[in-house]
């Protein structure tokens, strides 16, 4: 189902009247457009955007607190173990995100959205005092369980709008997640080892004690004052909760919550939701998708720490996280000026498989920058020259930005889930169910891709070196045939 506009609406446009309900009248030729709530979507913005910043700061630092740890003495063992770190997260979410968004079809999303976010901060905070890999662990596993939040949070922006305003509202709440992996990283890189780097502020004995505290605090400090924000002024969405309705549309169109006169109205269970072929596309792409982009993620890390003659880039800590920070601009602008353009006058479907149909260059471009890097070496130094230096950032900044153009398929998926959704009341049940296959390849996808990393870069041969690529675009390659599933759900879900 595609939103039309006029011709005249151009990016730019859309980006200045963001918020104009005026001007938001003019998108749809035969129908009135929805004003946007704005109270309740800036709020959900402030979510989206500390839910990235707490888990993206440690990756920055995360090889150096593995080596700090002393957990081994070879160095191409430590993306083993940073791994370990950041599939804990994934792992604890996995299990817990199909009951949150379960509990609140139950007793409401805005308790269950509170007590996550407040969760994610204490033990966010919490990981900036782990002294072992246990603590460590500990820390993010926590921060999973509480974050596993996100499929509500997406449950309330499906319910406060419609299909006359989504062109606007999903790419506004798609950007907060850029945005965060934005200031995640710079937190990190910037903040990680204060009294080492900044004696004249940060010289205390704490600070050197606990090296990673003040990233982590300031993380966490940030979502506890969005717990602020949300007790104050996030209103329930939940249908069956809401004494209230005045901000919430509920004027849906074609298919998109029609009630099912054979089905009961509660929420559906796992198995009739997957007994809908487009619910079941959607989840087995899901799971692609997200194995694909967290795999890049983590193996871009790693790629970037490694030394040049392993078939790395050598970067320090602050280097990684100013590469994150650019990955984070990338996302921001294309979610700002480029998706209002594209859903309102592409096929969902399609822009979906297309952002998905771009992973296998992702990896495959990703050896080039080593390439670049060592042919460029300056023999006095041994370090690349700066003009090599400044093709790798060029480099860099081309393939961050064909990554996260493939990372847009997270903004449409959230539209397909919702026109999936078999009626109002599994809203929050379907959005659990699609996020459960996400965050089951988000659990296992880290470790794997490090430890393909890892032993990959175990090689003398140059061609055994780059295993990882091969591997990691033959799974690019079968996840898009995954996507195509979903244009055959659509025709069978609407017959």
């Amino acid at each position: 189902m595609v939103a039309t506009s006029s011709p005249g609406h151009s990016q730019n446009g859309a980006a200045r009247r963001l918020f104009d309900d005026t001007e938001l009248n003019d998108l749809g030729p035969a129908s009135r457009v929805t004003p946007l709530p704005k109270v309740q979507l800036i709020t959900l913005c402030a979510v989206r955007l500390v839910d990235p910043i707490a888990f993206t700061q440690i990756f920055p630092y995360v090889n150096e607190m593995m080596e700090r740890l002393h957990l081994t003495n070879d160095p191409s063992k430590i993306g083993f173990y940073s791994g370990l770190v950041e599939s804990s997260f994934a792992i604890s979410q996995l299990f817990c995100i199909y009951h949150w968004a379960r509990i609140s079809d139950k007793i409401g999303r805005r308790p269950v959205v509170l007590a996550g976010i407040l969760g994610i901060g204490v033990s966010t905070i919490v990981l900036g005092l782990a002294h072992s890999l246990a603590g460590v662990v500990l820390a993010r596993c926590i921060a999973g369980i509480f974050s596993g939040n996100i499929a509500v949070i997406h449950s309330v922006l499906g319910e406060i709008t419609d299909t006359t305003n989504q062109a606007v509202a999903f790419p506004i709440y798609g950007l907060f997640w850029p945005l965060g992996a934005i200031i995640g990283p710079l937190l990190g890189g910037t903040f990680s080892n204060p009294a080492e780097r900044f004696p004249n502020v940060f010289n205390y004995d704490f600070l050197k004690i606990y090296p990673y505290f003040l990233p982590c605090f300031v993380a966490g400090c940030l979502s506890i004052c969005v717990a602020t924000l949300i007790y104050l002024f996030l209103e329930e969405s939940l249908p069956s909760k809401r004494h209230k309705c005045d901000y919430v549309p509920m004027r849906q169109v074609g298919s998109e919550h029609r009630p099912d006169p054979e089905k009961p109205a509660q929420p559906a269970g796992v198995r009739y939701l997957l007994s809908i072929p487009l619910i079941k596309a959607l989840c087995l792409s899901g799971l692609a998708l997200a194995f694909l982009n967290t795999g890049f993620d983590v193996t871009f890390v790693l790629f970037s720490y490694s030394a040049i003659e392993r078939g790395g880039l050598n970067f320090q800590t602050q280097q990684i996280g100013y590469a994150l920070a650019m990955s984070g601009v990338a996302s921001v602008l294309l979610q700002l000026f480029c998706m209002p353009y594209l859903l309102r006058r592409y096929d969902h479907a399609k822009m979906y498989n297309t952002c998905m149909a771009i992973w296998p260059f992702c990896y495959a471009f990703m050896p080039l920058l080593n390439i670049i890097a060592t042919a460029g070496i300056d023999e006095a130094t041994g370090q690349p020259s700066a003009a090599a230096r400044a093709f790798i950032w060029m480099g860099i900044g081309g393939l961050l930005l064909l990554a996260r153009t493939a990372c847009l398929a997270y903004s449409v998926s959230m539209i397909l889930v919702k026109e999936a959704a078999p009626d109002a009341s599994s809203l929050g049940a379907t959005n659990g169910l699609c996020q459960f296959f996400m965050c089951f390849a988000r659990s296992f996808s880290p470790a794997f891709a490090s430890s393909l990393f890892a032993i990959s870069n175990g090689f003398d041969f140059v061609l055994l070196r780059y295993m990882w690529v091969l591997v990691m675009v033959i799974i690019s390659f079968l996840g898009t045939t995954l996507s195509r599933r979903i244009a055959e759900g659509r025709k069978t879900t609407t017959r």
